[in-house]
């Protein structure tokens, strides 16, 4: 691959944009040489205006995401895309949020250009269940638990019921639970069937994967094999 077309990819400009950083002397290699169009050392000691290049993909990175931000590209207001260095909206191929958490939903969201490990995370058969914390704004009645672990308890203007639901009661109005699958404001709209109205919600695990205590809110990280495998299953989860 040409250097030019390795920059743009990982959505450091378009070809002609990074052959205006080529010629400006804004790619060098570790020991400071400039570096032209037709040199191409090795990835780890190319550099962007001083500053290593991104990892090639595939890519997963990890964003602990605050309210008021969307997972989509193209939303007029503030998106998860803001969170990240503004290339990562333009990598080829591009990082897509792994499920969507809705706008006012916090916490823990994965993104990837890598294809078949986005089928992998979100495919029922493989069973990541998503964990999300509650905050409620009345006390839980005690038969939630019950009507979401049934299988039979069906959303408004749908014909199919849900399945079922792990829910662990934390506290009189907080709670957390377990979801294997994604359906539109599923939690906000099962704790409404049941009589309750949700006032926070936040995504604290996928899979075995769980959301770094050190991660900050609105900061992100790469993903590392490890964790990948963890996500799976594969291998314990590290204490934290």
């Amino acid at each position: 691959m040409k250097l030019v077309k390795l920059l743009a990819n990982l959505g450091y400009g378009s070809r002609r944009e990074v052959e205006r950083f080529l010629k400006a002397g804004a790619v060098t290699d570790t020991d400071g040489n400039v570096l032209g169009e037709r040199d191409l050392p090795p990835h780890d000691r190319i550099l962007f205006k001083g500053e290593p290049l991104d990892q090639i993909g595939p890519l997963t990175i990890i964003v602990n995401k605050p309210d008021g931000y969307t997972c989509s590209k193209d939303d007029p207001d503030v998106t998860v895309y803001d969170l990240l260095p503004p290339r990562f909206e333009h990598r080829n191929p591009t990082l897509s949020s792994v499920g969507r958490l809705d706008k006012d939903t916090t916490g823990m969201l994965l993104m990837t250009d890598d294809g078949p490990l986005l089928h992998r995370i979100i495919h029922p058969k493989y069973n990541l269940g998503k964990v999300y914390h509650v905050t409620l704004d009345r006390p839980l009645e005690g038969h939630e638990a019950e009507l979401f672990a049934s299988g039979n308890l069906t959303l408004r203007n749908e014909g199919k019921p849900l399945l079922p639901a792990e829910l662990e009661v934390l506290g009189e109005k907080e709670a957390l639970i377990t979801l294997h699958e994604g359906r539109y404001h599923q939690v906000r709209r099962m704790f409404a069937a049941a009589g309750n109205h949700v006032l926070a919600l936040k995504r604290i695990s996928i899979g075995g994967l769980k959301l770094p205590d050190d991660l900050e809110e609105g900061d992100w990280r790469v993903v590392t094999p490890e964790e990948l495998d963890v996500l799976f299953g594969r291998t314990a989860a590290p204490a934290q």
